[in-house]
């Protein structure tokens, strides 16, 4: 059997984060090569505070009429939604794809060290 918290304990463990614009967008690209030049590329123009690189993804969908069974990285890009317009352009300057995924997930909340570091490393000024 657990231990029982305290109702104090419980209460300070309630506590909601603060509401944040930011978001975490996930695009693939082929390989960690390709990877590391999106994400270097989107970090020298301050349009992400942090990529993170998932090597070993398997996507399977129809393209131009196969279906298409191929070896990827998932990328997740933290961010804030007022770059979005930014990071669409730049990804077509950047991103190896013809039709490069960019799905953006909004957080409703987060750690406020975290969203505060997002905001300083993110630059509103056009690329």
């Amino acid at each position: 059997m657990l231990p029982q918290r305290s109702a104090e304990s419980r209460v300070t463990n309630t506590t909601t984060m603060p509401h944040t614009d930011a978001v975490v967008v996930l695009t693939t690209v082929a390989n960690p090569i390709e990877g590391e030049m999106l994400i270097r590329g989107l970090l020298d123009r301050r349009l992400i505070a942090c990529g993170t690189m998932l090597p070993g993804a398997r996507s399977l969908y129809r393209w131009e009429g196969r279906i298409a069974d191929e070896s990827e990285t998932v990328l997740l890009l933290k961010t804030r939604s007022a770059v979005l317009h930014a990071l669409e352009a730049a990804f077509a300057d950047l991103h190896p794809y013809k039709v490069p995924e960019l799905l953006a997930l909004s957080a409703s909340s987060g750690l406020e060290k975290y969203v505060a570091w997002i905001n300083a490393e993110t630059s509103l000024s056009l690329s």
